[in-house]
């Protein structure tokens, strides 16, 4: 199979990541939103990225034109149809994951791959919502998508070997990144270890034995992170952090993985991180910390 155009379900950060970085790998991408607006805004926050490289000196004006000239805004899925590939990034419900994957089973031909870039559902759950489950396979890309060379590759109960190889060739040959193989269980391997890291950190504040810089900074420069847990925690978005530490909890009823009690109170306070601009430190719009 020939990958040349990927359509791409989902404007949020990691819709737009991949957006943004399978452009830049020359793939021409359907890029699908609910609205109009959400498909303005998304693009816009591209472009916003592109800039931030432009910048640096990263890429040239000539590079950000042929990026975004390659992502095509789009609402209608029947247009998903021309695709060789369809990337899943919504938000993790998984009834509305199984109701996506029901409508890309409609246009679709029974040859392309559909994949979902969840990270802590079961893939077997959402290719049950299709006629041809042997075709639905998880890729999980990891954020920041562009500087992570890292794509977890879940197979569901039915997905069948060509899906997978074909899909890790997409990773390794069309997208130039390292797939591992993964078999379904909540959190896979990277999401399951860094949320606890993360929820570990989380105790370790409520507890009052470090301020949230002292924290980071001890992961951060003792242990060469990029990011430390709970920065990391704001770039994923705490509800979504808190989404999968409850996921697992309920899958695996293992105590360590019951969320702490600071997560929920910044959840319930909208102090979601770099999405809202607050979290456990403060971000400007596009994302830099203040």
């Amino acid at each position: 199979m020939n990958f040349k155009r990927i359509g791409v379900i989902g404007g949020g950060t990691m819709g737009q990541g991949i957006s943004e970085m399978l452009a830049a790998k020359g793939l021409d991408v359907l890029l699908v939103e609910e609205t109009a607006e959400k498909l303005d805004h998304a693009y816009g926050m591209i472009e916003t990225s592109l800039d931030k490289q432009l910048e640096k000196w990263a890429i040239t004006k000539a590079e950000k034109k042929l990026i975004l000239s390659k992502i095509h805004k789009v609402t209608h899925f029947a247009e998903l149809g021309t695709c060789d590939m369809v990337i899943e990034t919504i938000s993790e419900d998984l009834d509305a994951k199984r109701e996506v994957f029901k409508q890309l089973d409609q246009v679709c031909p029974s040859n392309i791959i559909l994949a979902s870039n969840t990270s802590t559902l079961s893939l077997t759950e959402i290719a049950g919502s299709t006629i041809y489950p042997e075709r639905v396979i998880g890729m999980h890309f990891i954020y920041p998508v562009a500087k992570i060379n890292l794509v977890e590759i879940i197979r569901g109960l039915r997905t069948s070997d060509t899906t997978f190889e074909e899909t890790k060739r997409f990773v390794e040959e069309v997208v130039d990144k390292h797939g591992i193989m993964v078999y379904e269980s909540p959190g896979f391997v990277t999401s399951r270890i860094i949320c606890l890291m993360i929820n570990e950190a989380l105790h370790v504040l409520g507890e009052g034995v470090a301020s949230p810089e002292d924290i980071d900074d001890a992961m951060r420069v003792g242990y060469q992170f990029q990011y430390g847990p709970l920065e990391m925690a704001d770039r994923f978005g705490l509800d979504s952090v808190l989404a999968a530490l409850e996921r697992m909890f309920r899958e695996f009823g293992e105590l360590k993985y019951r969320p702490s009690f600071v997560l929920k109170k910044m959840v319930r306070a909208g102090s979601l991180g770099v999405k809202t601009g607050e979290g456990f430190f403060k971000y400007d719009k596009d994302g830099d910390r203040i």
